[in-house]
């Protein structure tokens, strides 16, 4: 199973790759212009002529893709216009704050739909239920930008909580401290973004569970209805409840990028942003690309945790 995926990750992501060139291609966006900025208007032609041919972006879309694509294959990225330096440093710099951003923003997601999903389900038709259920799908139709903006709103600029943006306070160092109370908005924000769709599935599945006859013969037994929920009813919930996290992984990447942006997070939503603006295909490409195989490991991961909690899928794969 995990062979064949690898298989059929390396034709998606040539296709991707070559995908941001042909629409890079089509942007109204000068490269050469965004490169100079302001300073373009004090540049004579020649510098101009000079750029853009040390650039190469008057070449052939096909010619730049293979340049680009022959780096890579010899581990070099190439060198990122919009930044001025190269897209290994550009990635290296940024890539850990975005995995830290999603990795406890995931934690939380997947704390707070297991929490209130169970809860849920356990008390059906109570007020707990009812109102899980009326905030998780009003919460649906709700983007990340707009919680982050609402989160700011209250936790920060109202409470004075929290600060409102950046990785630290104006001048101070990055401490674990100060990243840690910077992170908690953001954090907080990807997460709950995120939970919905975990919570009710987790909810449902649960209540599908609790009416197996496994569950029924376990009650029946007279055993403790906590010992019936937690230990013969969750563990059945939560294999499609795996998959749906591997699942959510695009939604997640895309929210990261969001509220990155509204945070100032120093993560790799800026520099995809400034990339597409710039028309900087080697960091626009390498950006997407890296986003494209979280979404494959993501799913890998998701069949993985589900064969080995469930041999019977391993079997039918």
């Amino acid at each position: 199973m995990a062979g064949r995926r690898l298989l059929f990750a390396v034709p998606v992501l040539a296709l991707v790759s070559a995908a941001v060139f042909a629409l890079g291609a089509l942007s109204p966006f000068d490269p050469v212009k965004q490169y100079y900025g302001v300073q373009i208007f004090n540049a004579s032609r020649e510098d101009v002529d000079r750029v853009r041919a040390e650039l190469g972006v008057d070449d052939p879309v096909i010619v730049q893709f293979g340049r680009w694509a022959g780096g890579l294959l010899t581990g070099d990225p190439g060198h990122s216009r919009s930044f001025r330096q190269p897209v290994a440093d550009v990635v290296g710099e940024r890539l850990p704050w975005t995995l830290l951003l999603v990795g406890v923003a995931l934690a939380v997601a997947v704390l707070v739909a297991l929490l209130l999903g169970v809860a849920a389900a356990w008390r059906q038709g109570g007020w707990l239920d009812r109102v899980v259920t009326a905030v998780g799908h009003a919460l649906e139709g709700v983007p990340p930008f707009v919680l982050a903006l609402g989160a700011i709103a209250v936790f920060a600029l109202g409470l004075g909580w929290l600060p409102v943006a950046g990785l630290t306070d104006a001048g101070a160092e990055a401490s674990a401290g100060q990243v840690a109370r910077h992170l908690v908005l953001p954090a907080l924000v990807l997460g709950v973004s995120q939970s919905p769709w975990l919570v009710l599935h987790v909810r449902q599945s649960l209540l599908s569970a609790l009416a197996e006859d496994h569950v029924t013969g376990a009650r029946a037994r007279g055993l403790a209805e906590r010992v019936v929920v937690l230990r013969h009813a969750l563990p059945t919930a939560l294999l499609p409840f795996v998959t749906l996290v591997g699942a959510r992984v695009p939604e997640l990447v895309t929210g990261a990028v969001l509220v990155e942006e509204v945070f100032s997070w120093p993560g790799v939503a800026s520099a995809v942003v400034k990339a597409a603006l710039s028309v900087d295909f080697p960091l626009l490409a390498a950006l997407t690309l890296l986003a494209t195989v979280a979404v494959l490991l993501g799913s890998l991961l998701a069949d993985v945790a589900s064969a080995l909690l469930d041999p019977r899928v391993a079997t039918d794969g």
